[in-house]
């Protein structure tokens, strides 16, 4: 059953989503070459007890961290750890607050030191595929309207979209309905309505979609061993069309 919001509602989802984009532009910051993944981990939980807010993964189905740092051809998910990011390595920052009874999440990839250049048009497919979809949320849409928006822009740059894993409708919960898939067909699914709001994350692969989970039974891969990218934002329909709540300058 997917929950339609109300404008106190939004605004409480809001706070929490852009509180986890601060978390996650203050770690942007800090990746460089030699960096411990596990360091991320410790700055994050560090912010959250200043922001006095809740990491929203941890704990979360048994999941560790309030971080998921993922690197390189770890598409979602990844655990930090003892891990050193090295020159050339991609990482993905997936990061959500509980805050005032309500969720918000967020996720970025960030370049390494000097990256390729395919690493860096995956980058940009998986960021722009991101803002395609969000142009799409808006009420009368369909939510095939998002996926197929998200698919044909990162298929046209040559890469793919994971089908395992999808966004979904935040709120009260961290995962709510609907699923919001990053591929499909233009003018199929649920009717978009004002009030919902979606957590929109394209996961996308330099090589094929498929993709497969390592024995810590968290940790996310592609199953070619090729790179993948992650960016997400929680987004409100409004009568004014999509709102990224997730945004900070």
């Amino acid at each position: 059953m997917v929950i339609i919001k109300a404008p106190e509602e939004i605004e409480k989802i809001r706070t929490s989503s852009r509180i986890a984009a601060e978390v996650l532009k203050e770690l942007e910051s800090l990746v460089e070459p030699g960096i411990r993944t596990m360091e991320l981990e410790q700055y994050a939980e560090a912010l959250a007890a200043r922001k006095k807010v809740r990491p929203a993964f941890k704990g979360y189905n048994g999941f560790p961290f309030g971080l998921c740092v993922s690197v390189n051809e770890e598409v979602v998910h990844g655990m930090p750890s003892k891990r050193v990011l090295r020159e050339g390595d991609i990482v993905s920052l997936d990061y959500g607050v509980f805050c005032n009874g309500y969720y918000g999440d967020t996720a970025i990839t960030v370049p390494v030191g000097k990256i390729s250049e395919e690493s860096s048009k995956l980058l940009k497919a998986t960021r722009e595929g991101l803002y395609r979809g969000i142009d799409e949320t808006k009420e009368g849409n369909r939510l095939g309207d998002i996926s197929a928006a998200i698919q044909n822009y990162v298929e046209s740059a040559g890469f793919s979209v994971v089908r395992d894993y999808v966004g979904h409708g935040i709120g009260k919960s961290l995962h709510e309905d609907p699923q919001v898939p990053n591929y499909g067909i233009k003018g199929r699914g649920m009717l978009l309505k004002k009030g919902m709001v979606l957590a929109i994350e394209p996961m996308v692969n330099a090589g094929k979609f498929q993709i497969k989970v390592l024995k810590d039974h968290w940790t996310v891969v592609t199953e070619d061993g090729k790179n993948s990218a992650h960016f997400e934002h929680t987004v409100a329909i409004t009568d004014k069309g999509p709102e990224i709540l997730s945004y900070v300058n």
